[in-house]
């Protein structure tokens, strides 16, 4: 089993579902089979949640508590978990955010972080976070992308959600759709790009992989009735990129070019705002959507989901974005390292 990566899965914040769904993830024998898994926690809430789930996910589970990664058994049957925080009882409860909790959650990714850049784990995963919590926390961030890029001290990232037949990358990310146009630049688009085309490469093994790029407006400006940014800001960026050699086709029709995406003709669109790309993503990969961070000098995957207060502790939440999340760090680190796990 050594010879596997090592994983590192934040568990996101206390009170949300990342408990539940790490414990059902690693209660698949499939992810040690191709990882091993260390989580990043509380090990009081950590038990707390795999109590509270019914002994068909739990039976034959216990908790390892360990104080580096290099110490995890890696098999099956033994969650290995990191104890970042110390949680008091009553300080959490599934469904109840508490500033307390919200430091804690921020700790765990802050740990990750560090150990991956250090070499100690291979890539690391994220469970799901409160925005919100976080600024109330202390910590000025919009969420875990701002928040690792800073811990990394990354200029420029990408947000990839990835499936197995469709994958989007974002030219702007959490904003409000009146200031989409304004937040576009031929110098942000041609980054997305670079970013995209790069990452594809060295992360997801493909030698020369086959770029779209989104128009703005409907029918892609329809030659200028229905906006401009495609002719002054999108084919531009587009046109600077096949100069560097990137293939990359576009602005196209976002009505018409996601389908052709999803039936093999690209491997991933640059969209130009967070709806347009993740309404055809989520449509196709509700459940098995992964959150990847492009342009990191470490590997980071997340789920594509929230935090799920209003079904935390009822063992109803669904692991498949997780298992999705670890499989794909593990054929990231596998692709920069030039070894297939």
């Amino acid at each position: 089993m050594n010879h596997l990566p090592v994983i590192g899965i934040t568990m996101g914040d206390p009170a949300g579902i990342g408990p539940e769904i790490i414990v059902m993830a690693l209660a698949d024998r499939a992810i040690h089979q191709c990882c091993r898994p260390v989580v990043l926690g509380d090990s009081a809430v950590f038990s707390a949640a795999m109590s509270a789930l019914p002994p068909r996910v739990t039976l034959g589970l216990s908790l390892n508590v360990i104080p580096t990664p290099d110490q995890a058994i890696g098999v099956h049957g033994a969650i290995d978990l990191m104890a970042v925080s110390e949680l008091e009882d009553g300080e959490v409860q599934p469904g109840r955010p508490t500033v307390a909790g919200g430091k804690a959650m921020v700790g765990y990714i802050i740990r990750a972080v560090e150990m991956t850049l250090r070499g100690e784990m291979d890539a690391m995963v994220t469970c799901p976070i409160s925005k919100v919590l976080m600024q109330e926390a202390g910590y000025a961030f919009e969420g875990h992308t701002q928040l690792i890029a800073h811990l990394t001290e990354t200029a420029d990232v990408v947000m990839m959600l990835a499936g197995e037949r469709l994958r989007v990358t974002l030219a702007t990310i959490h904003c409000a759709l009146r200031d989409v146009s304004s937040l576009l630049t031929r110098d942000r688009v041609l980054k997305t790009i670079r970013i995209t085309e790069e990452a594809l490469r060295r992360d997801f093994g493909m030698t020369r992989p086959r770029l779209a790029v989104a128009a703005l407006n409907p029918h892609g400006g329809e030659a200028g009735l229905f906006g401009d940014e495609e002719a002054t800001i999108i084919a531009p960026a587009v046109q600077s990129a096949q100069k560097e050699g990137i293939p990359v086709e576009g602005p196209f029709p976002a009505d018409t070019l996601f389908y052709k995406a999803a039936a093999g003709g690209y491997d991933a669109v640059v969209a130009m705002y967070h709806d347009q790309g993740l309404i055809p993503l989520k449509l196709l990969h509700f459940s098995d959507a992964v959150n990847v961070t492009l342009g990191l000098p470490i590997i980071r995957t997340s789920v594509d989901h929230g935090t799920a207060y209003d079904i935390a502790g009822t063992g109803r939440a669904d692991p498949s974005s997780l298992k999705a999340a670890i499989r794909m760090a593990v054929f990231m680190a596998g692709n920069r390292c030039g070894i297939e796990y």
